[in-house]
């Protein structure tokens, strides 16, 4: 359900002064909704063509994104030992009986990967239903895994979505210490890599150490950074970000906000009024919000995502610390609770640890060795 309003663009200037443009000049009219998105997807070049603003050496530069994807796929290893391992110490032989002592352990073992009650559920039935009182080799309670797996993970190829003209605004959301400051990076990165201009906003003032972490990451990056005081007004932030992206003609806007949750009501009224001062200047902005979610975080990663989800209308999610700690079996009850594309997988703390995802090569990465 959404729960902001369009507002009408109104004759606010879009200088960006340091000190001044107080967000609450730009609060108020209203609905124009507008239409100025286009997928972009296909027109970007490749991280290969393009020349890497990341301040590493050249073998960071020309990173291989194949080799990312293998990496990514080793991070799996922790969830593809629970369903390769673990259930082929259900075989005492070659084969076994379908009982309800098996389906009842087989549902625990699934359970076990964070998958969640649901789909460990729906594929516990279609086992029960098909081999019931006969007996099923490992090879095809596995091929029936990974084939349920596909199926709930599917989405629509979902490319970052870009304004038509001017700047695309990204707010990017998550709570502390999800590895949002780090994705927004990587993120920054990523365009870049497209041969796009990017300009950071730090929005998240409450906490001292994410500004100064931003600050960190742009200037390794070489980009601008807009920031306000420690505890200041964020859509103040918010506010003169935009303006700064629209005066620079830059490509691509990201402004962080705060990470942590409050209380619903108030993490609402907070991001109502960014919303709000944002398309003042740009009515179809923000044209995505992401929500960084951390692979490591498991079942609490759920109620991550409902909470955000909810009060900032996300469009995409940014699965961050799939390394060997994680359970990537998450991601599938986000998948089947909310309708958000997973569109980015992270890895690791270098710029380059980033990746488009893939729903073959993230199951393929849940069962097959690299």
């Amino acid at each position: 359900m959404g729960i902001f309003k369009r507002f009408k663009k109104s004759d606010t200037t879009t200088s960006p002064s340091e000190n001044r443009d107080h967000a609450e000049q730009a609060a108020h009219s209203n609905n124009t909704p507008a239409d100025n998105i286009k997928n972009r997807g296909d027109e970007s070049t490749s991280a290969e063509q393009s020349k890497s603003a990341s301040g590493g050496t050249t073998e960071q530069q020309d990173y291989d994104r194949g080799n990312l994807w293998q990496r990514l796929q080793s991070g799996l290893k922790k969830t593809r030992d629970v369903l390769k391992t673990d259930i082929r110490d259900l075989f005492k032989t070659e084969g076994q009986l379908v009982d309800d002592e098996f389906l009842k352990r087989l549902f625990a073992i699934l359970v076990k990967t964070d998958m969640g009650g649901g789909p460990a559920e729906k594929i516990k039935s279609h086992i029960e239903s098909q081999f019931h009182g006969r007996v099923i080799k490992f090879e095809d309670v596995l091929k029936i895994i990974r084939g349920e797996l596909t199926e709930l993970l599917i989405q629509p190829t979902q490319p970052v979505r870009f304004a038509q003209s001017g700047p695309s605004i990204i707010l990017v959301v998550g709570v502390n210490g999800s590895g949002k400051t780090t994705s927004i990076a990587k993120l920054a990165h990523h365009f870049q890599a497209e041969g796009k201009s990017v300009l950071l906003g730090a929005a998240d003032t409450f906490r001292a150490a994410a500004v100064q972490q931003l600050t960190i990451w742009a200037e390794r990056l070489g980009v601008d950074i807009v920031k306000g005081d420690q505890g200041g007004d964020p859509a103040a932030v918010a506010h003169r970000s935009v303006a700064q992206a629209i005066e620079q003609d830059v490509d691509v806007c990201i402004i962080d906000t705060a990470g942590r949750l409050q209380t619903q009501t108030n993490l609402m009224k907070q991001l109502e009024k960014i919303f709000r001062v944002i398309q003042n200047q740009i009515p179809a902005a923000p044209h995505e919000v992401f929500l960084v979610l951390d692979a490591t975080a498991g079942q609490n990663g759920i109620s991550q995502a409902r909470g955000f989800s909810e009060a900032a209308n996300c469009t995409g999610i940014i699965l961050s610390k799939l390394d060997g700690t994680a359970k990537g079996g998450v991601i599938i009850p986000i998948r089947q609770e909310f309708s958000i594309p997973v569109l980015f997988v992270g890895q690791g703390e270098q710029p380059e640890d980033l990746a488009v995802f893939k729903v073959d090569e993230f199951v393929a990465g849940l069962f097959d060795e690299v």
